[in-house]
């Protein structure tokens, strides 16, 4: 969908371009950590990427967005928030709510009814037909996404030639896979430091890496800007409660000061230190924000495995 490129003074957020990068420690090695949680607090890590397009440019003709997703989705809580900034309503569909989370509202959910979200079950395939609608894919996994994921690249090339890093990994854990597609892609094409692009390695959260394959396919053909999949032995399950997952989200806390995702990250980080041969280069993890779904996620942890010096949120 093509729009009009418009301006801070038109309702554009002050976004913290380039996000930093910081060198952490983290089980006697060490990292290099792309801050994108840091960008914005209601377009957090991804989502600042994902959306940068809709969030930068005016769509004259548009009154209201439509997506869908689950109930305590990152990507509803900002799509809210643009839909909110630019006067659109915005309507979200989901296979269904709990009822405790009905009765007690919190997190992404929350802050979605706060601002005006009118929710509805999705009972078949959903189809949006209207010039007035915005129909953004559950996650963001869409084309417009590429604009602003490219400039993630750049902010990543630039930083490689100010620190004369010659070669790089770069790794971040995937759902839909949009985001290590769309960084591969433009670091394949912009991203040559030393005669190299950097490799971008990924895991699935979601489903398993024939269902993150699928994604990518599905929004680029050619292969060869496919990022790499990594696995663990033991299928993972979205948004299943492992003592694993917690034990090292707490750890990560402990030794990094930095306080990351609960439903990606831990997954993410186990299977980045089971190939630990990616670290005989320099490595990049890419923080993707996320923060606001740990106010769902760490009571139920907590109710399962104890408190167990827990960082507050």
């Amino acid at each position: 969908m093509r729009g009009v490129q418009c301006s801070e003074e038109m309702g554009f957020p002050s976004l913290n371009f380039p996000s930093p990068i910081q060198t952490i420690t983290f089980e006697n090695h060490t990292f290099y950590l792309k801050r994108d949680d840091l960008i914005h607090p209601d377009f957090s890590g991804n989502k600042a990427r994902k959306f940068h397009y809709f969030l930068t440019h005016d769509f004259p003709h548009i009154n209201k967005i439509v997506s869908c997703g689950s109930a305590q989705s990152n990507a509803m809580y900002s799509l809210s928030t643009l839909a909110k900034m630019k006067g659109w309503q915005f309507e979200y569909y989901v296979d269904h709510i709990a009822d405790y989370l009905k009765e007690n509202p919190h997190g992404n959910y929350r802050r979605a009814i706060e601002n005006s979200t009118v929710f509805k079950v999705k009972s078949e395939e959903l189809r949006v037909k209207s010039d007035n609608v915005l129909f953004v894919e559950e996650g963001g996994r869409q084309k417009e996404a590429e604009y602003g994921i490219r400039l993630l690249a750049q902010e990543i090339f630039e930083w490689q030639k100010e620190n004369n890093i010659r070669e790089l990994n770069i790794f971040l854990p995937s759902g839909t896979g949009t985001t290590a597609l769309y960084l591969q892609k433009a670091l394949c094409i912009e991203g040559v430091v030393g005669g190299q692009h950097p490799t971008v390695y990924t895991c699935a959260c979601v489903g398993g890496s024939d269902y993150l394959k699928k994604q990518f396919f599905e929004l680029e053909a050619g292969e060869n800007y496919h990022p790499t999949i990594l696995s663990l032995p033991k299928k993972h399950h979205f948004g299943k409660l492992y003592r694993e997952n917690y034990e090292i989200w707490l750890k990560l806390q402990q030794e990094t000061g930095v306080v990351f995702d609960l439903l990606y990250d831990p997954l993410g980080w186990r299977t980045l230190l089971a190939y630990r041969e990616l670290l005989c280069k320099p490595l990049l993890y890419i923080h993707q924000g996320g923060l606001l779904g740990n106010k769902s996620m760490l009571p139920r942890y907590e109710r399962k495995y104890g408190m167990w010096g827990v960082v507050p949120l």
